[in-house]
């Protein structure tokens, strides 16, 4: 797993990698940055059950609104970035 962790992060670090833990204070928010931006981003330390907030997410619940592609993250609508 760790080897695999730093792999990912020099991978993408060009990309401008977020790397987020489910324990940051402002995880969600900055997922949020990263969704609309295009950034990838590696989650940390995570268990075996995720917050449900992120189910939406991980199964690209994608829509069309305004002519652009959102997402529902928790209780806001966000810009989906096809880069993401």
């Amino acid at each position: 797993q760790g080897q695999a962790n730093k792999w990912v992060k020099n991978m993408e670090r060009k990309a401008k990698l977020e790397v987020l833990k489910l324990s940051d204070g402002d995880y969600i928010r900055r997922l949020e940055n990263c969704i609309q931006f295009g950034y990838p981003v590696l989650l940390e330390n995570v268990g075996e059950e995720l917050d449900p907030t992120l189910e939406p997410l991980l199964l690209k619940s994608v829509f069309k609104s305004g002519g652009g592609l959102c997402i529902r993250l928790g209780d806001a609508t966000i810009e989906y970035s096809e880069q993401f």
